[in-house]
């Protein structure tokens, strides 16, 4: 977080001994310390390792450490001195709390906080995009969630998680399949991850699960894996939605993804999706006006875009690479985007057609335009790429808080 002040300085120093104490395997003292700050401004669940202290006694703890050094006069001035920098920051009146796994750049966390959610927890493996989480939300998330005890994580309402998808997307599988790799469940590295959220969920019993993925999830491997999905939550005690949703009513890209609502059972309430109609939007509306020429690919590049199409075409299959129209909408933006742009390729008049910008980009997944993105293009188009469109995420939640929370 940048223009820190005096006082977060010095909290942070404070109590940096104590949180070496609850730094679990593979994460960063930091995530432990803009954690604790957080839940003091937010006063919210604390975090911490309940071997060594029980969270209450933890949060009194530091708490009096502050105000002995007084540091700490007020929630609300101290809500400002831990918010007051960040452009993106929570309400002060908090309405109900989530976690935030798998969490890339934070696009869910966005959707959830603007309707009155406040994180009290995040995780994220990928070290350049937790550099952008912690840019834009002022908190290094923590890292290998599997190392993560299901004891230490806060009590919440809602669990978020955007489980990876290269496993169950048609690429993902496409490309394991043609180097003899697993795919779905049998991926250990990332197939698996499904039942560290559900271990998570049967400790805590947030009241409200939400789940986000690609598309062939719910047809990848005939069926099968969505239906162990969908049993295994209804059999911790959770009703189990979905509903496979376009995004081009709301932003300019063709992203169709599958979005799960898990509610338990102990809370007597249906869930129905928000309803996404109206005409596609053009991809001309989040065009930059004075782009920089190092976005214009090159002539072999190009050539070689060609050539592959013309190929690809007379054969009937593999990818095709034209310029995009910009009166529709773009096709899905990936996260291997930054490679050669083949998914969208903006024409320019006179010369080879030219990749989209990070900040193009970021506006086609619905971020605002304050967002800060990496200053590095081939983990901003990553970061983006594997990110969710936030104008989506922010209407789901919207229902899940009037209907549910």
């Amino acid at each position: 977080m940048n223009n820190k002040t005096n006082v977060l300085l010095q909290a942070e120093e404070m109590i940096k001994p104590l949180a070496f104490e609850h730094v679990p395997q593979d994460s960063d003292v930091e995530a432990v310390i803009d954690q604790w700050l957080h839940a003091i401004a937010t006063d919210s669940q604390f975090y911490c390792n309940p071997e060594i202290i029980k969270p209450e006694q933890l949060k009194e703890c530091v708490i009096s450490l502050l105000q002995k050094n007084g540091l700490y006069t007020t929630r609300n001035a101290f809500f400002n001195d831990v918010f007051g920098a960040l452009k993106l920051k929570p309400d002060f009146d908090v309405k109900f709390r989530f976690i935030d796994l798998f969490a890339g750049i934070g696009g869910v966390r966005l959707g959830f906080q603007q309707n009155g959610g406040v994180c009290v927890f995040s995780s994220e493996y990928d070290k350049a995009a937790q550099k952008t989480y912690k840019e834009n939300h002022g908190e290094f998330p923590f890292g290998d969630i599997t190392k993560i005890p299901e004891n230490e994580i806060p009590e919440h309402d809602v669990l978020l998680a955007g489980f990876p998808c290269q496993p169950f997307s048609n690429a993902g599988v496409s490309a394991r399949n043609s180097v003899g790799k697993e795919h779905g469940f049998l991926c250990e590295t990332q197939g698996t991850l499904f039942f560290d959220v559900m271990r998570i969920v049967d400790e805590r019993r947030p009241k409200v699960v939400f789940l986000e993925n690609v598309r062939n999830l719910e047809r990848h491997d005939k069926g099968r894996t969505f239906q162990t999905i969908k049993d295994t939550i209804e059999k911790s005690g959770y009703s189990f939605y979905y509903k496979v949703i376009d995004s081009s009513s709301v932003v300019p890209q063709r992203r169709v993804r599958c979005y799960m609502v898990a509610i338990r059972s102990d809370i007597p309430k249906d869930f129905c999706f928000p309803e996404f109609v109206g005409d596609p939007k053009p991809l001309r509306s989040i065009l930059e006006d004075s782009v920089d020429e190092k976005y214009t690919i090159s002539d072999k590049l190009w050539l070689g875009h060609i050539n592959r199409t013309k190929r690809n075409l007379e054969r009937g299959t593999g990818f095709t690479a034209h310029t995009a129209n910009l009166d529709k909408p773009s096709n899905t933006i990936v996260a291997r985007y930054g490679k050669d742009g083949k998914e969208c390729l903006i024409p320019q008049e006179g010369k080879n057609p030219r990749l989209l910008t990070p900040k193009e980009c970021a506006r086609l997944q619905g971020f605002p335009d304050e967002f800060i993105t990496p200053i590095a293009r081939t983990p901003a188009y990553r970061q983006f790429g594997n990110s969710v469109v936030v104008p989506i995420i922010q209407e789901i939640a919207k229902k899940i808080r009037r209907d549910i929370l």
